[in-house]
């Protein structure tokens, strides 16, 4: 699956994980390193989930490198990552839309939305996307890799967001809130891979 065009030359020829890494480094990599090494570990492990995601395997991975890409300073504008990358995605880089809407619903981003009085805008911008295998296998990347880019467990991946925002912040609420919904997700992704019983896909992720 090829990008759609986002006005620079080379764009038409890259393939869609690569082109989102570029866009996602340029935007993360100087400004927030270490969101930057969190997005390049989402990546590895969506490049891992090939025989899951089928056909798709390069869409989650370009979902799994850009899903925080929201949190860069200059896309920061409602002050909700998923959506404004989103956002970016759609308006400066008329990307698919289904990578568009995976990222603005990645790891029950629409709780947390409802948290900040924002569900509204995230669903009629954004519906979520009809593919349960999709939605499920980007909740995994997210939630089994700590912020340095490190795989972890979905458990202890909830208890250090719980630690860092605090358990009565917004976000803390949110991720707890979500908790159920992470492990079924996580779950049904490990029952998916078990089932495929193929070895994971080599090559689409470039590693520097």
């Amino acid at each position: 699956m090829e990008p759609q065009p986002d006005g620079k030359a080379d764009s038409v020829t890259e393939t869609l994980p690569r082109w989102a890494r570029r866009i996602a480094e340029q935007e993360l990599a100087a400004t927030l390193p270490r969101r930057w090494s969190h997005s390049q570990g989402v990546a590895r492990q969506a490049a891992l989930l090939a025989a899951v995601a089928g056909p798709d395997d390069g869409l989650l991975v370009a979902a799994a490198v850009l899903h925080d890409v929201g949190y860069a300073p200059r896309l920061a504008l409602a002050g909700f990552h998923p959506l404004d990358g989103a956002r970016f995605l759609r308006d400066e880089h008329r990307a698919d839309q289904r990578l568009v809407r995976l990222v603005a619903n990645h790891s029950l981003a629409l709780l947390e939305a409802e948290e900040r009085g924002l569900r509204g805008h995230l669903t009629r911008e954004f519906p979520m996307l009809d593919d349960q295998v999709l939605v499920d296998a980007l909740i995994f990347c997210d939630m089994t890799t700590t912020p340095d880019g490190m795989p972890t467990s979905a458990r202890n991946r909830v208890a250090e967001i719980v630690g860092r925002y605090g358990a009565d912040t917004l976000v803390g609420r949110f991720i707890q809130r979500a908790r159920p919904e992470i492990d079924a997700a996580v779950a049904r992704t490990e029952m998916r891979l078990a089932a495929a019983g193929s070895q994971p896909r080599q090559g689409y992720w470039p590693l520097r």
